[in-house]
């Protein structure tokens, strides 16, 4: 049996991708000494793959998981990887009242969830005290709308309000290092404080999924595995890996892009840390070929789920011999990712191995032009099988 860099090469979108060989031998020893039935499954939540219409599946629409912002695009904190340009996009509710119109609306326009967020204060906390009683309201007027939560720092009454009001997921970043705190966030905080933190919010009952930021310090890796140990200390539901994209930098303090077989050698590393918790790769990470490496990595490193993967991923996985299913789902679901994946284990479409390959070959060599996705590829589910539809958004 071929080993992995010669798997990898048969896959065309990543035949020229360049791979530190020393880490997918080890990746694929880690596999293969794997139990094959606990070997996990890889879910690919991607706007490329062609909609496929079920019951327990919906076709995806542009306001299924828009983010809100109580605070519009102001935070206090200024950090230098943001400077606060990631809240200006997002929908503004700078009060309650705004709050319960705006979530009226994208109801009617189909939302099932959002992302509640806003900026921080000096003390990197978003104020949400004004909004359980409105946040209350919405659960209990539409019980199966999603919320999900950037919670910042909180201590143990905030993250008992939060619970109360009905969140259903809270978010957060774990940082390890504390230069990274003071110098990248402009932070009088600890590390001890992100750790205090995630304590207080694994105590109720809300789904809680951390976050790490790779590269946060200015594109090197710092306190990465320290957050590692953290979360390993307060085991949450499910854990997102993003690679820091500074696009808002200064130039004063630039950020270099994040070596991407270190990258990989900290999936690796949080596969082990963390064998029975789901890691998924979020949607934030660089372009072009360090994506190409990076979702390469990430396949071989056995996370759990990768949102909007580069092409040839999927075929990669296949020729890894891992369980395959594809979630198709639009940029505005990027949000919406965490709860999609800890909600249900076995949502998603599986997809049959062997056909991929083959399907995939043929579409790239009838239309190298063509659009880029998984198109027509054959879905199998239990019993049923179908051609795509045609998708409802593009990467």
């Amino acid at each position: 049996m071929s080993d992995w860099l010669e798997r990898l090469g048969h896959v065309e979108p990543l035949e020229d991708v360049v791979l530190d060989a020393e880490l997918v031998k080890a990746m694929e020893r880690t596999f293969v000494a794997t139990d094959a039935s606990v070997a996990p499954a890889i879910n690919f939540y991607t706007p490329t793959f062609k909609v496929f219409q079920t019951s327990e599946l919906k076709g995806c629409g542009k306001s299924t998981w828009p983010a809100v912002s109580i605070t519009g695009g102001d935070c206090k904190l200024q950090c230098d990887h943001c400077k606060a340009k990631i809240l200006e996009p997002m929908l503004p509710a700078r009060s309650p009242e705004d709050l319960w119109r705006v979530v009226n609306g994208i109801i009617e326009e189909g939302a099932q969830g959002m992302l509640l967020t806003g900026g921080s204060n000096h003390r990197n906390q978003v104020e949400y005290d004004a909004y359980y009683s409105t946040i209350r309201r919405i659960k209990d007027n539409f019980p199966g709308f999603k919320i999900a939560m950037h919670t910042a720092l909180v201590d143990d009454d905030i993250a008992l309000s939060m619970e109360q009001s009905g969140i259903d997921a809270a978010m957060m970043d774990v940082i390890g290092a504390q230069d990274t705190i003071t110098q990248v966030y402009h932070l009088r905080r600890a590390v001890d404080d992100f750790e205090a933190t995630l304590e207080s919010l694994v105590a109720t009952k809300m789904k809680v999924v951390p976050h790490i930021v790779i590269g946060l310090h200015y594109g090197r890796l710092l306190g990465e595995w320290n957050a590692l140990e953290i979360i390993q200390r307060h085991l949450p539901d499910a854990v997102v890996l993003v690679v820091v994209m500074p696009f808002y930098a200064p130039e004063s303090r630039p950020f270099e892009t994040p070596d991407s077989h270190a990258v990989g050698r900290f999936f690796m590393d949080a596969r082990q840390a963390l064998p029975g918790t789901p890691l998924l790769l979020g949607c934030a990470r660089p372009a072009g070929m360090a994506k190409s490496q990076i979702d390469s990595y990430a396949v071989m490193a056995g996370l759990n789920g990768i949102a909007h993967p580069v092409d040839g991923s999927v075929e990669l996985a296949a020729r890894l011999d891992r369980r395959v299913k594809v979630t198709p789902a639009c940029c505005s679901i990027a949000v919406g990712d965490e709860v999609m994946a800890m909600d249900d284990a076995n949502s998603g479409l599986d997809i049959d191995l062997e056909s991929i390959i083959e399907q995939e070959r043929q579409r790239r060599a009838l239309s190298r032009s063509a659009e880029r996705g998984l198109g027509g590829i054959r879905i199998v589910t239990e019993g049923m099988e179908t051609a795509g539809a045609e998708g409802c958004c593009s990467a």
